[in-house]
């Protein structure tokens, strides 16, 4: 499966080869719509180079570009997947609203890059938050993070651009399409999909901040330096384009950066597509790959980051009374979602039914949270009410909760004054073990909702040794694991600028 997915680098992209020109290969579009080996199994490690796709090149220019003249650059479209009709039939509307559903998930994380086993080290209340190695920040006041040590996109991305791309764009293509895997979208099943109709929507709040701060360092020598695929590969959408370009997918495509909210509304965007009709499957979610010395640098700088050095695994800490700041993370979450009747008629697997969700401002302040709660309380209330849920049915919130003093508090509130009432609402904190992903946060939040549904159990929220005096540690789900049958579960993710979003997730079929 991995090697297959990386065939259309290999030849579709070919022309990212050239730096003065992006021509398309010829043959590649007289040839079959898909290549032979688009998704047949994965080369092992220990496979050799010989068993890999060929790779090809596209036509070279002869000559660069005369200084002071625009350099043509020339782009050969895709042939259409499928004949475009001269004429546009008027279609009926339909009056029954389409539901939506998740049917794959992929993720790349600092507790690992499979779903069952990121869950697995959550319930068992593993911490991903280590010392940063990845570059030397002995001078920083923060050297501890959710920082990946095992990542390989082998198998997944072609190599040539393994080493040309940001790692956000590199955990974005692998989580896509570990997601696109995960949803038993074989070779045969993407060859029956309507293409028009499927589409990607996965954001990143950073961007390739690592490509764009090489390129200013070799500014700092010659312009000549530079790399000239650092434009493109430093801004957010391009992530989701060139997985496009992979799957070859011809539906809506683009991405949102809202900071830490992205994957929320991300999701929200992408099921909105569905619900439309203008989509059946939407890949969603959010990729970030902030760990690098600009942006651990930015974030000490806004006083926002823990300092327990000496304890990082206990450094994340929500809602306890000695938490002193947030923990970067690292990180990819994208989930499949699918029109319900659609899924149904490929028989795949349904792991859960998204709902709905709201997204608020709280037109405040740039960085720090509404005093009262308003804008959170707000987004909670108008998710449920876009999604048509009764606050008692939901017994299960993945909150917010990143380990900061005003943060924690009145996202804490606004849950209560919405929930409180429910004897069986529980809530739990991700980024107490993952630390904070950024615009990558609400995709694997989402994911270990999702997890929660299918097994039953909600994971802890570790490092609660003295609870704030407000907390109730009853709701709170503490040190341990603990059974629930989840029947619908809302997930938070707010980000700088007051942006706020909830999303609803429910078991499917739903639970009586």
């Amino acid at each position: 499966m991995a090697g297959a997915v990386v065939a259309l680098y290999e030849s579709g992209l070919s022309g990212l080869g050239s730096c003065l020109s992006f021509e398309a290969c010829p043959e590649y579009h007289r040839s079959a719509k898909w290549s032979p080996s688009f998704f047949a199994a994965a080369p092992s490690s220990s496979s050799s180079s010989s068993s890999r796709p060929s790779r090809r090149r596209g036509p070279r220019a002869t000559a660069a570009a005369p200084a002071g003249r625009n350099m043509a650059v020339a782009v050969q479209p895709m042939q259409p997947v499928q004949p475009v009709k001269e004429s546009v039939e008027r279609k009926v509307v339909a009056t029954k609203k389409r539901r939506v559903v998740v049917t794959g998930m992929g993720v790349v994380s600092c507790l690992g890059h499979e779903p069952d086993a990121f869950y697995e080290n959550l319930l068992r209340g593993t911490s991903g938050i280590t010392e940063i190695e990845n570059f030397d920040c002995k001078d920083f006041p923060t050297r501890i993070a959710g920082e990946i040590k095992d990542f390989s996109p082998d198998g997944w991305v072609a190599p040539k651009f393994c080493k040309r791309m940001d790692k956000f764009m590199l955990y974005l293509l692998t989580a896509g399409k570990k997601a696109v895997a995960d949803a038993g979208m074989t070779r045969d099943v993407i060859d029956q999909l309507d293409k028009t109709k499927c589409g990607v929507l996965i954001g990143s709040a950073m961007g390739g901040m690592q490509v764009f701060s090489d390129a200013i360092e070799a500014l700092r020598v010659s312009y000549r330096k530079m790399n000239p695929f650092c434009v493109p590969f430093a801004t957010t959408n391009m992530g989701s384009a060139m997985l496009a370009m992979d799957l070859g997918w011809m539906g809506p495509n683009y991405s949102i950066s809202t900071a830490c909210a992205t994957s929320n509304y991300c999701m929200l965007s992408a099921a909105n597509h569905i619900v439309r009709g203008e989509a059946d499957v939407m890949l969603a979610g959010g990729s970030d790959a902030a760990i690098i010395p600009i942006g651990l640098g930015g974030f000490v700088a806004c006083r926002a980051l823990s300092q327990r050095n000496n304890e990082p695994s206990r450094a994340s800490r929500p809602w306890d009374e000695g938490r002193d700041g947030f923990v970067m993370g690292e990180g990819a979450g994208v989930l499949v979602l699918e029109e319900l009747e659609h899924a149904k008629r490929r028989g795949a697997e349904i792991y859960a039914e998204f709902l709905g969700g709201s997204s608020t401002c709280d037109a405040y302040h740039m960085t720090e949270p509404h005093p009262e709660g308003a804008g959170i309380l707000l987004c909670i209330e108008k998710a449920l009410a876009q999604a048509g849920v009764d606050r008692q049915d939901v017994n299960y919130v993945n909150a917010h909760a990143t380990s900061t003093q005003a943060g924690d508090v009145q996202e804490y509130k606004a849950i209560m004054r919405c929930f409180g009432s429910n004897s069986e609402i529980k809530v739990n904190s991700t980024k107490s073990m993952t630390g904070h992903l950024l615009g990558a946060a609400g995709g694997v939040e989402a994911i270990a909702t999702i997890q929660a549904i299918r097994s039953g159990w909600v994971h802890p929220t570790i490092n609660i040794d003295t609870p704030e005096k407000d907390v109730n540690m009853e709701v709170i789900v503490g040190a341990n694991k603990q059974k629930l049958d989840v029947k619908v579960a809302l997930s938070n993710s707010f980000g700088f600028g007051g942006h706020n979003s909830s999303v609803i997730f429910a078991p499917y079929p739903a639970k009586k």
